[in-house]
């Protein structure tokens, strides 16, 4: 039997594997996962690939996904470009901008905390060093499934290709998050690394 258990191998569609694993999720004790976000976080910072970046495309955690605030702050003060997505409800995609503190961070999309800045900070993901993607699961082949919107594997589909600087996809993900395998599609977006609060899971 896997650590996932009888409850997870019942399961058979993206949204009732979303369902039972934000349940693991957000059942995680605070003083649980600030440990775990530590362990997370300094994972991320001895990767070799990320002293290397840049101009890193960071995200602003939700709920109870990895915190990545105090990460957005290591950066800002260590000279990285920080770029972080704005959901464009009107083309249904994400718009990717830079910024220069937390404090040009206003509520948007469901709550998420978004960049508030001019346009002339937007940035191509094209042009990122590193891209932390979020998720809700993820499995030990690096697929990933998503909050069901698709934002991401629009957003990343041409990463990988001819003119790309992109050193590597990364997600940040609890253990939790991380089951044997997850049903996955030609248009889904594959990590490159998955950093838990136990090990980095390498593709």
């Amino acid at each position: 039997m896997s650590r996932e258990g009888i409850g997870f191998l019942l399961l058979t569609g993206k949204s009732d594997i979303r369902k039972y694993i934000l349940s693991r999720r957000d059942s995680i004790r605070e003083e649980i996962r600030k440990d775990k976000d530590r362990e997370i976080k300094e994972r991320l910072l001895a990767l070799s690939e990320f002293k290397a970046s840049h101009k890193i495309l960071l995200y602003a955690s939700f709920r109870s996904e990895v915190d990545t605030f105090d990460l957005l702050k290591y950066c800002v003060a260590h000279g990285k470009v920080v770029v972080l997505p704005k959901v464009d409800k009107q083309d249904n995609e994400l718009k990717l901008y830079e910024i220069k503190d937390t404090g040009e961070l206003i509520s948007g999309y469901l709550g998420i905390s978004e960049p508030d800045v001019p346009e002339d900070r937007l940035m191509n993901v094209e042009h990122m060093d590193l891209i932390l993607v979020p998720g809700v699961a993820f499995d030990e082949k690096c697929n990933r499934l998503g909050y069901g919107k698709g934002f991401y594997d629009k957003l990343l589909s041409g990463v990988r290709g001819q003119g790309s600087r992109v050193k590597g996809l990364i997600a940040m993900a609890y253990e939790e998050q991380i089951v044997e395998a997850l049903p996955s599609e030609p248009h889904d977006i594959k990590m490159d690394k998955i950093i838990t609060d136990k090990r980095i899971i390498e593709c």
